[in-house]
């Protein structure tokens, strides 16, 4: 009897450890600096594209980032709809909004970062959680712009402020990426910053070149996505464990 019983244990754990592992799923949601690029404009790149190198095989990165939009316009778009619909249990949404969400002169883009732009924000948190989802908030990355004496100048105004105090206010991760990739660019200073953003030589399909301070190269890219890896790994939740 007790032959069988340990045959039956061993039998178990083998069809335990055939059944695969549940893969978690992180939904990355936000505007062109993480959105996924076509290859006609590489070496564009969005930090997104690059964050699947970061996790190891039970993690799935499904970049739902588009170019252009905002708070306002990806839920007005149905964009979020396709994301909550496939959201499950223990997944999680990266949001990072603030660049087309300062387009006053644009109606379905323009949010006020006093109260529709935290509307939104606090609308992602609300609906990610009643999926069983986590969401992690993110300030918009910096874009490249200096001053005359060498110091980055921040463009993003009161945004990046509305979203650290949502994240305090609903209890939700913060990676500020409005800091980090603002002290490593200026630190950088103005002219080694350009490898790091879309600045190309002339080419066939861009005979004057690109001058480009807001989208990524791929090197940008893969740099900024690392940062936000290591913010994860600084975290007391699940994911933290999967990064490499």
């Amino acid at each position: 009897m007790r032959i069988i019983c340990q045959a039956v244990v061993l039998l178990f754990a083998l069809f335990i450890g055939c059944v695969p592992s549940k893969l978690i799923t992180v939904y990355t949601i936000g505007d062109s600096t993480m959105a996924n690029k076509k290859p006609e404009v590489y070496p564009e790149t969005g930090w997104g594209q690059k964050f699947q190198d970061h996790f190891d095989s039970k993690v799935k990165v499904s970049n739902h980032a588009i170019n252009g939009r905002s708070s306002k316009s990806f839920i007005d778009e149905g964009s979020w709809k396709k994301v909550l619909d496939s959201l499950k249990r223990g997944d999680y949404v990266f949001i990072q909004f603030g660049h087309n969400d300062e387009k006053a002169n644009l109606p379905s883009h323009f949010t006020d970062p006093q109260s529709s732009f935290r509307k939104y924000l606090e609308r992602y948190i609300l609906e990610t959680r009643e999926k069983g989802a986590t969401p992690v908030l993110l300030t918009p990355i910096v874009r490249r712009r200096f001053d005359e004496s060498g110091k980055l100048i921040e463009t993003h105004g009161k945004y990046p402020d509305a979203v650290r105090e949502v994240a305090a206010n609903q209890k939700v991760k913060l990676i500020d990426m409005q800091i980090l990739t603002y002290s490593y660019i200026n630190s950088m200073g103005d002219e080694p910053s350009k490898k790091m953003y879309l600045w190309t030589s002339p080419d066939p399909k861009f005979p004057e070149g690109r001058k480009d301070n807001t989208h990524l190269s791929v090197e940008g890219a893969g740099i900024f996505a690392g940062m936000v890896a290591r913010e994860v790994t600084k975290m007391k939740i699940p994911l933290a464990r999967h990064i490499h």
